[in-house]
């Protein structure tokens, strides 16, 4: 392999100047593909399809032997765009390669800054601007553009499938289906990756091991049929506020946030403790506190592994409890909250779900009426350990493409399209990466992807699929 002509080729796809990925990338912009929970109509706006339409024409001019498309549409779910490669002739044969990606966005979102918008391509300082730039329209074009390079530059790669769904930003609802559908088509999977994740910063490759799972739910207490008067009820019955605090304490200890059910706490790996502490103040939060507000750990490490493998109760949203200037002296018939719990990325959502219902609704204080309802749950995923060769090519790449070692971290949200994938092939290496970062603005106004980086994790992409090749 040419480690040259492929730098050399990616950064002519990516250039500024004539850049085919940027110009197709810059045209899907344009197209406002909103996901499903956004665009109800979907089915009939057939933006979804336009920006499968777009995609599936820059793949089919790809100068890559063998190379084909194929848009799959099962009945009532979105369409899945994929493109698939077979191997070269000095590579593996025994297993695939799937790249990950999406073409569905999110919404507008707001206002965004004098001379950009959602659906108006720019190129400015560095960057490209327009929604779904960064989340996730660059993945198309960067898993091609490293099929092309590895071309150009002699390179190996097995049967590589890029598989871009249309429904990510709903939660991948769809995915699961298709995965199931394309088991026989895509066989033997040993490597996926999934360029879909953001890092800490714009200097070097860093790869997401771990995703915390959720379970949310709607908890209400009821107490009365309708409200009464203050001074004629209160001390006669236990305020349904009161009985929430203590059906939540059963949960979680409100002085130190440690939650109190075996079902919802594992211990950390250790090769997930090793990655923590050789990331080091880098993954140091930088969140918007209020003036005289601490964090809940003084240790950079401490406060990585609690947003990342601890499990933690929010408080959502509630009902039951009326504005402030609209309270009066009432004893109110219920309240009802929201609760999210994030999970550690190796417990099981179901299980953790059924703890805390039996937990919540069991012999209630008082007799009160407790009930569950609008119940999700999400298991989090947990890479494997990574195979010798991947090791040393991260290596390699972190020192030859970034200049700087390549870093791991855990994400403290829920990422449905990992879990599915993890599920599907539990024996399978993960890449997770992308070119996001701080400031990157995903789901919100002024959306920006930074080009340089996204340059040199496609070159990284290719160098990584290169060695699997010849593993």
């Amino acid at each position: 392999m040419d480690a040259a002509v492929i730098r050399e080729t990616v950064r002519g796809r990516w250039s500024a100047d004539s850049g085919a990925a940027l110009e197709g990338l810059s045209r899907l912009v344009e197209i406002p593909a909103l996901s499903p929970s956004f665009d109800a109509e979907w089915e009939t706006t057939r933006q979804l399809h336009a920006a499968v339409d777009h995609v599936r024409s820059y793949l089919d001019a790809l100068d890559v032997p063998g190379a084909s498309t194929d848009v799959v549409e099962l009945p009532g779910r979105t369409p899945v765009l994929l493109l698939d490669v077979p191997a070269t002739g000095d590579a593996r044969t025994d297993e695939t390669v799937v790249v990950y990606g999406h073409l569905d966005k999110q919404p507008a979102a707001g206002e965004w800054s004098p001379g950009l918008g959602p659906w108006t391509p720019v190129v400015k300082d560095g960057r490209l601007y327009g929604r779904g730039a960064g989340d996730d329209g660059y993945a198309a074009y960067a898993a091609a553009t490293a099929l092309e390079a590895l071309h150009a530059g002699g390179g190996a790669h097995a049967r590589t499938v890029v598989l871009l769904e249309t429904c990510e930003e709903s939660g991948s609802r769809d995915l699961g289906a298709y995965l199931e559908h394309l088991r026989p088509r895509l066989g033997e999977v040993g490597l996926v990756v999934c360029l879909d994740t953001s890092g800490v910063d714009y200097e070097r490759l860093w790869l997401a091991t771990s995703l915390r799972g959720m379970v949310s739910f709607d908890l209400s207490v009821r107490v009365l049929t309708s409200g009464v008067h203050s001074g004629h009820g209160s001390g006669l019955v236990p305020s349904s506020f009161r009985i929430l605090r203590e059906l939540l304490d059963r949960v979680e200890d409100p002085r130190t946030g440690r939650l109190h059910l075996p079902e919802l706490v594992t211990e950390v790996p250790a090769d997930r403790l090793a990655e923590v502490h050789a990331a080091g103040d880098a993954l140091a939060p930088t969140l918007p506190l209020v003036d005289g507000m601490r964090y809940a750990h003084d240790d950079v490490a401490d406060l990585v592994l609690a947003n990342t493998w601890s499990t933690t109760m929010s408080v959502t949203g509630a009902d039951g409890l009326p504005p402030l200037p609209e309270a009066g002296n009432v004893l109110r018939p219920y309240t009802s909250v929201k609760l999210s719990f994030r999970l550690p990325p190796t417990v099981d959502a179901d299980t953790a779900l059924a703890a805390l219902t039996r937990v919540l609704t069991t012999d209630p204080p008082f007799g009160a009426q407790v009930e569950i309802t609008r119940t999700d749950a999400a298991t989090g995923w947990n890479a494997n350990p990574r195979a010798g060769w991947l090791e040393s090519t991260l290596d390699e790449v972190g020192d030859e493409v970034f200049g700087l070692p390549w870093r791991a971290l855990g994400l403290g949200g829920t990422i449905p399209f990992l879990g599915l994938f993890g599920r599907a092939y539990p024996d399978a290496q993960f890449v997770v990466t992308g070119p996001r970062g701080p400031g990157n603005n995903a789901h919100v106004p002024d959306e920006w992807l930074h080009l340089e980086q996204t340059e040199r994790v496609t070159e990284a992409v290719a160098r990584i699929i290169h060695a699997h090749a010849r593993s």
